[in-house]
């Protein structure tokens, strides 16, 4: 589980294709790794991965070819926002992210705004479903707030601090990225399915 507040930007060092996906290298340096274990959960641009590798660096992990036809960021050089996973001591400031991907978007626009920026991102239904005004969504792993919704696309107001902390900034029109909706919506979805059939 995580907060969806990145701590760290990282990059795809190298990747080898494998049996069952691909081994990647995550050059991760600002992570802070030295407790890091083998088997930790870490969030790669919003997906949970598995370390079956540490070093002061960064970590290796596995993307099981699952992981790599329902996201996107998985492409030596790519730069990804990470997170290592919640301790049941640590402030929530986003909200809770499973980094189990739901889905990619694309950016269909980029407004300044002041200092911030305003992105309108195009979802498939299986997230735009989920998504509502004031509600959170996940974007390549960074908690963030929907502003508006039209359809199948809604908005996000991106602050200076967000879009020099993570890989948001580098975003444009065309861009793809991981969406995880928010994990209240999904159970209150199944919950309704429950009440109509019994």
């Amino acid at each position: 589980m995580f907060t969806g507040i990145v701590t760290a930007v990282g990059r795809i060092a190298s990747v080898k294709p494998t049996a069952g996906g691909r081994r990647i290298v995550v050059a991760a340096a600002g992570l802070g790794l030295a407790d890091g274990q083998i088997g930790e959960s870490i969030a790669v641009n919003g997906v949970c991965l598995t370390a079956v590798a540490i070093a002061a660096g960064g970590f290796d992990a596995d993307v099981s070819l699952e992981t790599l036809r329902c996201s996107t960021g998985f492409e030596a050089g790519e730069t990804v926002n990470l997170e290592r996973a919640l301790r049941l001591s640590d402030r929530l400031g986003g909200h809770l992210v499973s980094g189990h991907v739901d889905g990619t978007g694309v950016v269909v626009s980029v407004e300044a705004a002041g200092d911030n920026r305003v992105f309108w991102f195009e979802a498939p239904a299986a997230v735009a479903r989920y998504t509502a005004v004031k509600g959170s969504i996940a974007i390549n792993g960074a908690s963030l707030t929907v502003n508006e919704v039209d359809g199948m696309r809604f908005s996000v107001n991106i602050i200076p601090h967000t879009l020099a902390a993570t890989n948001l900034g580098a975003l444009a029109a065309g861009s793809r990225v991981n969406l995880e909706a928010d994990t209240v919506a999904r159970y209150v979805e199944r919950l309704n399915q429950f009440g109509r059939s019994l």
